[in-house]
């Protein structure tokens, strides 16, 4: 958990993640970030970089011009609970997907979305959270679900699976049942 800054950010349960969603986050353009944060398990700087064009046909294009290491594009399908937040938020002008400034030419910065997200986690008392927790949130859950490491990777974006691997929490059952796996069937 994420204490002063310091540590990974804290895996989001499922009624915290309810809770940041309905009760937390006041915007409709908050929601769209951090849900694309969720459901595609990108960085934030990555979602912070989209473009209104790199939505199109149900997938979000995250461009290898704006992706850590600039080494390939990731294309990740638009599943419906995310679809829904993203026809909430309808950014109509073209540019920046998440515009700020006067002019919106500049698109919101990573501060501003630490700060917005550290706000609205006090406003629902849970700690430890940070920016990078939906992207381990969603690589733990998409693991927990049976979901090849391989597949993740693809989603994610990390080039080996020793770096993805650093994202997944195994819980204390998890740890029990694959222990009461060993042993020779008698």
């Amino acid at each position: 958990m994420k204490v002063s800054g310091n540590g990974q950010g804290k895996i989001l349960t499922s009624d915290e993640l309810r809770r940041l969603f309905t009760d937390a986050l006041n915007s409709p353009r908050d929601r769209a970030l951090f849900a694309i944060c969720l459901f595609t398990g990108c960085r934030v700087s990555e979602a912070l970089a989209l473009q209104t064009t790199d939505i199109k046909s149900g997938t979000l294009t995250f461009r290898k011009s704006t992706t850590k290491g600039k080494l390939k594009t990731r294309v990740v399908d638009i599943q419906p609970a995310l679809a829904a937040i993203l026809a909430e938020y309808q950014l109509l002008k073209p540019g920046a997907l998440f515009p700020s400034g006067v002019r919106g030419k500049e698109h919101l910065t990573r501060f501003m979305a630490d700060k917005i997200l550290k706000d609205a986690c006090k406003r629902i008392g849970v700690e430890g959270v940070s920016t990078h927790s939906f992207r381990r949130t969603a690589l733990t859950q998409m693991h927990n679900a049976g979901i090849p490491l391989r597949h993740i990777q693809e989603i994610s974006g990390h080039n080996d699976l020793g770096t993805l691997q650093r994202y997944l929490e195994v819980s204390p059952e998890q740890k029990r049942k694959a222990v009461s796996m060993i042993g020779w069937g008698g």
